[in-house]
């Protein structure tokens, strides 16, 4: 795995200022000895100016360093343009610490992710597993359609991971049915009623699962629920057979 997967960069502290240095001035970002180390210092503080910024960004030598490029992307007095070009250069797991920091604009953050969906068909499995189980709920919700059962069960496990993310996994067509299988017995999301709904709708959901979670609806929302589920016809019959005999069954003295 990528070794940047092992060494996240702490940005969430400020740094305290050089004893009898201030912030660099527009000349000293600019200059050509201007170090990593003494960029990342100064793009700690919170106050640094854009124009600081900027010319920080046009130092093709500090700008090698990831720790100093992730640093300015996510300083909240980076330009846009600037931030958003950053983003683009930023290595997997930089790119998913980024999309974390609560203090970065939300669609700076989702733009981080959608970078990362992309990624995801060209990097490898051990960096897809890391994702899973670290990364945003977008991030997650997009690894639940991995082919790699140990990537989707890690993202299952997941704590940003929302119910509507599973719900909209389960009705995509790229959902396996190992996948399926093993959502309808997990012992959190499968006694969601949302995710149960959903699971209704899914050709893969097993057949004792189905009507395990059939009987818990009302028969309104049971019959809504088939008339829109890709189950097969057999068990929808089935299903509206069982419902038919429990709603008879109910009314005999």
């Amino acid at each position: 795995m990528n070794s940047e997967a092992e060494n996240p960069i702490d940005l969430s502290v400020p740094a305290e200022p050089a004893a009898g240095r201030g912030s660099p001035d527009l000349e000293t970002s600019a200059d050509r000895a201007l170090t990593a180390d003494l960029a990342l210092a100064a793009v700690k503080d919170r106050d640094l100016s854009s124009e600081v910024i900027e010319q920080i960004s046009r130092n093709a030598a500090v700008m090698k360093s990831r720790k100093v490029r992730l640093a300015l992307a996510a300083h909240p007095r980076t330009q846009r343009r600037i931030a958003l070009r950053l983003i683009r250069e930023l290595y997997t797991f930089d790119l998913m610490q980024f999309s974390l920091f609560s203090a970065v604009p939300a669609d700076l953050r989702r733009v981080a992710d959608e970078l990362l969906v992309a990624r995801l068909a060209s990097i490898t499995l051990g960096e897809r597993i890391s994702l899973a189980r670290r990364s945003s709920s977008m991030v997650a919700a997009a690894l639940l359609l991995d082919k790699e059962a140990r990537v989707w069960q890690t993202a299952l496990e997941n704590p940003r991971l929302t119910e509507a993310a599973i719900v909209k996994a389960l009705l995509r067509p790229g959902a396996t049915p190992a996948f399926v299988t093993a959502l309808s017995h997990h012992a959190k999301w499968s006694v969601r009623r949302e995710v149960r709904m959903a699971l209704l709708r899914n050709e893969y959901t097993p057949l004792a699962r189905a009507l395990e979670f059939a009987r818990r609806l009302s028969p309104g929302q049971l019959r809504d629920v088939l008339h829109a589920s890709r189950l097969p016809e057999k068990v929808k019959i089935y299903l509206r057979k069982d419902l038919e005999s429990r709603h008879s069954g109910s009314k005999s003295p």
